[in-house]
């Protein structure tokens, strides 16, 4: 929510300056700044945003009141996933969806002054010479190479993610379709029985295959995902997943 009004920008070369401005400011709010950006993310708080200003500032807010809201919004609640996750996952994760959004404002932009095919082109590829907000964050700013080399390279770095991706635990999300085939592993029939016999710690109700649970690594109850504001999506990024009691315990301590 930007409180002081700045000029709107209406061409391409405007519509870059305003993405730079805002993407200044958010690198700032995930490195220099981090510490206080961390401290305002409290999730305690009703849902909070972070927003990048055409000054190169930042700001964490409430998200805008009107609907439809003047420009997109940026990622809604980032603060209530903070303490589930590691730090540094934690600030991929809004790295990621400050990416998002600084494209959909700069398009956004560009959609409603009517730019033509070239000035989407033109402002695309001058966004895309810039590193991602992502990659300064996580130190993983790509150099520029070879075009045949960088296409072999980024095809061999998608399958062995997709590899890593399939290789992690998924203990921490349940979520059954279909009626499990029959496993050489006890193990994990053990541990379905153990889900299925579970009851949310937050509301009481019991296990429902059609519906997203996350279990507390450290009290190791099951929670339902909406109980305790945890999507399959944020748990994809949550190492060790700490319920909200096991949260303000440690708080205390």
């Amino acid at each position: 929510m930007e409180g002081i009004p700045h000029a709107i920008p209406r061409t391409v070369e405007e519509v870059f300056n305003d993405f730079k401005g805002r993407r200044s400011g958010l690198i700032k709010a995930l490195s220099t700044d981090v510490d206080k950006f961390y401290q305002q993310c409290d999730p305690e708080k009703e849902n909070l945003c972070l927003y990048g200003l055409p000054n190169e500032t930042w700001e964490v807010n409430l998200p805008v009141e009107e609907v439809p809201p003047e420009l997109p919004e940026p990622a809604l609640g980032i603060n209530f996933a903070r303490d589930g996750m590691q730090e540094k996952d934690w600030l991929s994760l809004v790295a990621v969806h400050s990416d998002s959004w600084l494209l959909a404002v700069a398009f956004y932009f560009g959609a409603r002054f009517g730019f033509g095919k070239n000035e989407r082109k033109r402002l695309f590829q001058m966004i895309n010479d810039l590193p991602t907000i992502f990659e300064v964050v996580t130190g993983n700013v790509k150099q520029p190479k070879d075009q045949s080399a960088n296409h072999n390279n980024s095809g061999k770095s998608k399958s062995s993610a997709k590899v890593s991706r399939q290789s992690e635990p998924q203990s921490k999300m349940v979520k059954i379709s279909q009626t499990p085939k029959d496993e050489d592993e006890s193990g994990e029939e053990d541990e379905e029985d153990d889900e299925q016999g579970a009851t949310c710690g937050a509301c009481g109700d019991s296990y429902g295959t059609d519906e997203f649970w996350i279990c507390c690594d450290i009290c190791e109850r099951w929670f339902h995902g909406k109980c305790v504001k945890i999507t399959p999506a944020k748990a994809e990024h949550i190492k060790q997943y700490k319920c909200p009691s096991c949260s303000s315990k440690r708080a205390r301590v």
